[in-house]
């Protein structure tokens, strides 16, 4: 008498629904985490393109030797500098608060954004404008990508 085993090759149905729910719970854990880091690194790009436009606003204030309403050129007016932006850039007139000027850049989509509208000063002073107050170490984490 011969016996032909048959071995099945592949995943039997329970295995797959195993290895799908274990997918999915591994899913449902990372995704959240990989959007704060998404979200950090706009915020980060957004702190580099205000240093960037506070620069180009100086040096366009001395080549001029005037202090007349400047507007950002393409490339300064926006955070990544190409592609669609995340935030936007504008210069605000001068007050009695910010030394000559101040920038701000705002996020497009500030649905979810912790750390609001993102202001640098002439005269070096940071702060952010969100839905909630932050508070000062607040502030300095949205600065510093923490």
């Amino acid at each position: 008498m011969s016996t032909t085993a048959s071995h099945s090759k592949g995943f039997s149905l329970l295995e797959l629904m195993i290895t799908l729910g274990v997918a999915a719970i591994i899913a449902m854990f990372a995704m959240p985490v990989y959007q704060q880091q998404v979200a950090k690194g706009h915020r980060l790009d957004a702190v580099a393109a205000l240093y960037r436009a506070a620069q180009y606003v100086e040096s366009a204030q001395t080549v001029s030797g005037n202090d007349s309403a400047l507007k950002l050129p393409a490339g300064f007016d926006q955070s990544p500098t190409s592609g669609a932006p995340i935030y936007l850039l504008r210069i605000l007139g001068e007050s009695e608060m910010n030394g000559g000027y101040s920038i701000e850049a705002e996020p497009v989509s500030a649905s979810n954004d912790a750390c609001g509208i993102f202001s640098l000063d002439a005269t070096g002073v940071k702060s952010n404008r969100a839905a909630e107050k932050l508070t000062p170490p607040k502030v300095a984490a949205c600065w510093s990508g923490k």
